[in-house]
């Protein structure tokens, strides 16, 4: 029980977060500047240039008819995977728009929008980090994916492009630019933020003298060991192969003993984005039976 109310509070803390930091950075950078921007924002941006309508009200009337249209094509989990961000999100937005002088943070515009493109990436990273959706066209394009029977990403594609160039119509090619550099900036910081955790290096040996290096990488490094049956592929030998998981301050030690119990090991190592369970995040078992490993 007190797993389930932790991990509904972290959930909810994790979404509130996402959302009042993206309403942040529509307040403080993106409206300010003109700055193009793609999802129901960017309506709302494009019907503010045609219409004296309040940009955090238009986006929560398309969030809310997206989520209904999302609950009638798709069902119920995405209503209330998208529900908690549908509201929030426009309602934040609203709060933030209020704060006075929050529109200048700078007058630089390239500054804004590399501002806006990271924190943008990081607010949205942080709610599909814990399994929420951002509502808005993200339920549009699922909505599409299923009518049309074709791949989601395709419709992300052609949402950010008929929006963007609904904007590009009315802005300067110098605010197009910039919305470019958020965009990129934003897919690039979603991608970090997805998979951020605790960053290792995975060390995979194939040698015929395994036994030996399996062993001082436990005595030695203090480190947890995976041992894999293989078969050579030339001679197709039945051998064992070595795989560890270290972090970069023992990859010279790990080198060195492989060297030196056999230098002409094969040797893999390759960089790891994040890594959890026994010995990482959670406490590491049988670490007492280290030092009587033979």
């Amino acid at each position: 029980m007190k797993k389930d109310v932790a991990t509904i509070l972290k959930t909810a803390a994790a979404i509130l977060f996402g959302n009042a930091l993206l309403a942040f950075v529509v307040a403080a950078y993106i409206l300010p500047n003109n700055i193009v921007m793609g999802g129901t924002t960017g309506i709302a941006i494009v019907l503010g240039k045609f219409f004296p309508v309040n940009t955090a009200l238009v986006v929560f009337v398309l969030n809310t008819i997206l989520l209904f249209v999302g609950l009638a094509v798709i069902g119920k989990k995405l209503f209330f995977t998208s529900i908690a961000s549908t509201l929030l999100y426009p309602t934040l937005l609203a709060v933030m728009q209020k704060i006075p002088n929050i529109g200048s943070f700078t007058r630089n515009t390239l500054l804004a929008a590399i501002f806006a493109g990271v924190l943008m990436g990081v607010s949205l990273g942080t709610v599909m980090r814990v399994g929420s959706s951002t509502g808005g066209m993200d339920i549009a394009n699922l909505v599409f994916a299923k009518l049309f029977h074709r791949p989601v990403a395709m419709f992300v594609y052609i949402s950010d492009i008929v929006v963007v160039g609904a904007q590009a119509a009315v802005s300067t090619p110098e605010q197009i630019m910039l919305g470019i550099v958020v965009l990129a900036l934003e897919s690039i910081m979603l991608d970090k933020t997805m998979v951020y955790g605790l960053s290792q290096n995975q060390v995979y040996v194939v040698s015929a003298r395994y036994s030996e290096i399996r062993r001082r990488f436990l005595t030695e490094l203090k480190a947890g060991v995976t041992m894999s049956y293989i078969q050579t592929g030339c001679l197709g030998e039945q051998e064992k192969a070595v795989m560890c998981v270290i972090p970069t301050r023992k990859l010279y030690a790990a080198n060195e003993i492989i060297r030196d119990v056999d230098p002409d090991a094969f040797v893999t190592i390759t960089k790891i984005k994040e890594v959890t369970g026994g010995g990482f995040t959670t406490e590491r078992r049988f670490a007492n039976y280290i030092d009587d490993i033979k």
